[in-house]
């Protein structure tokens, strides 16, 4: 998914000079408050900060208000307009060398938390892009889908049940080439399913409330399409306000809220992103009210026995409720890098040496934080720059872990829903980086029976259009069906 701001068809003629159709660089919906810099350069001019206004569902900003904003959401597939002020309007058909840079912090990924009621340190995203743009009135159109093929079925004695988040197809979702409805369609006309996974900030336009009119949509899709509502993906805004962190009672109100949306579409599993002790101490007799499971991701770097999954594992077993466990991504449990990393770092200008240098480091047994320095040291010893990575020189170890699968049997009673994470299937249908016999043997031997929920995320490190995600997740529902049923023969 390309990281950033704006598109080759950004540029619009507008009464006060011209204007930048923006995309929100994430793959999450955000609040206005998460940007902190946006910068402009036209034709190799600094535009003046005063000059610069930020619009969004018909109301304007001037760039330092925006981190006041931390009730206006900036949804995923809004698209707000930068507006320049200069004395030569733009026409239709004028052409611009624009440069834009910037800077938002991502309000759930805390890194530090705040001191002395202070705000944390959180993740930043930095986008940087220089383009030629020439002025239009509209957007381009989406590219034709592939045709749909006719889908192995599930069969009677499939130890799992299938089907997908629809963050599989968050560049899509992002770039319009799908309204919510028809991304449904689109999933049914493929075969994939029953289980449909959300990520609430992504889709939820009114998040964290689920509003009357999306309840409405998603219930008459499911009622078209025969789906089921499988996991509810929360996130934790901590970071919603730039002056201070979330107080406990803000975690525990905006948990709370989503727990009511994730009940209200018949949801019957929350995946949460805090597992505080004293946080779940307040959760549980909400979910409990609300018949809801709450189940921690345990993703890459981390394992099942990793320190801070073992803690989660501690406070499991104080609260000792069945309602309580784990969602596990295999995002853990990869045994090599994906060819779709390899090719996004070589197209940033890794030669072959460094791409396997990359390989192996991350292969080493060290820490997330000392691979990633390692190589970042190498990189520089040669003279090239980790910025031009981008945040690959990050996520490179970040979403790549290699624990061993078998891991994954220490904690299957606590299992309540799989996150099964690719990034590729091969000529031969095999995903190449992670071993899916091997993970289907050890939870048909551990007695898993939940869903299996399909989650592509190659979008960090592909191009848009550079595949159909959909498309692939119908090729792994085959790839998982037939190592489930040789698993199932095998015992």
């Amino acid at each position: 998914m390309p990281n950033g701001l704006i598109q080759d068809d950004s540029l619009r003629p507008h009464p006060d000079g011209l204007a930048l159709s923006l995309t929100l660089p994430w793959y999450r919906s955000l609040w206005l408050s998460s940007v902190s810099t946006i910068s402009l350069t036209i034709d190799g001019t600094p535009v003046p900060a005063s000059d610069l206004s930020f619009e969004l569902g018909g109301t304007r900003y001037a760039l330092d208000e925006l981190p006041d904003q931390s009730e206006t959401l900036w949804y995923l597939q809004a698209h707000p307009l930068l507006v320049v002020r200069r004395d030569q309007p733009v026409a239709l058909g004028d052409t611009l060398d624009v440069t834009i840079h910037g800077e938002l912090r991502l309000p759930y990924m805390q890194i530090a938390p705040g001191k002395d009621g202070g705000p944390g340190m959180y993740v930043p995203n930095v986008v940087h892009q220089s383009l030629t743009l020439t002025a239009t009135d509209a957007p381009a159109a989406p590219p034709a889908l592939a045709a749909a093929t006719a889908p192995a079925p599930a069969v009677a004695g499939d130890p799992f049940q299938l089907g997908l988040t629809l963050y599989s197809a968050s560049a899509e979702f992002r770039a319009g080439w799908y309204d919510f409805d028809g991304l449904l369609d689109r999933v049914a006309e493929l075969g994939i399913g029953p289980g449909i996974e959300i990520v609430a900030s992504q889709v939820l336009p009114t998040y964290p409330r689920v509003s009357d009119d999306f309840e409405r949509t998603w219930r008459a899709a499911f009622d078209r399409h025969g789906f089921d509502a499988s996991s509810f993906g929360a996130n934790l805004d901590m970071g919603r306000r730039r002056d201070r962190d979330m107080t406990p009672d803000e975690e525990f109100e905006f948990s709370k809220l989503m727990f009511e949306g994730a009940k209200k579409l018949g949801f019957p599993l929350v995946r949460i992103q805090s597992a505080k002790p004293e946080l779940l101490r307040r959760l549980l007799p909400i979910a409990e009210q609300l018949e809801l499971k709450l189940a921690y991701e345990i993703h890459a770097p981390m394992g099942p026995n990793a320190e801070p999954i073992l803690k989660v594992r501690e406070t499991y077993a104080e609260l000792d409720s069945p309602l309580l466990g784990f969602v596990a991504d295999f995002s853990s449990t990869m045994h090599a890098m994906s060819p779709t990393l390899l090719r996004a770092v070589r197209r940033a200008g890794l030669d072959d040496e460094a791409v396997d240098r990359l390989q192996q480091i991350w292969a080493t047994d060290a820490t997330m934080r000392e691979r990633q320095e390692e190589f970042i040291a190498y990189l520089r010893g040669r003279d090239f720059d980790p910025g031009r990575l981008g945040s690959f020189a990050h996520l490179a170890f970040n979403m790549h872990g290699h624990v061993d699968p078998r891991e994954w049997a220490d904690i299957m009673p606590q299992i309540l829903h799989v996150h099964a994470k690719f990034y590729d299937i091969d000529e031969t249908g095999q995903e190449p980086a992670i071993d899916y016999p091997e993970h289907v043997r050890v939870f048909v031997e551990g007695g898993y029976r939940g869903y299996w929920s399909s989650e592509w995320e190659g979008h960090a490190f592909a191009e848009l259009g550079e595949v159909d995600p959909l498309v692939l997740v119908r090729k792994q529902h085959d790839l998982i069906r037939t190592a489930m049923r040789s698993a199932v023969a095998r015992a």
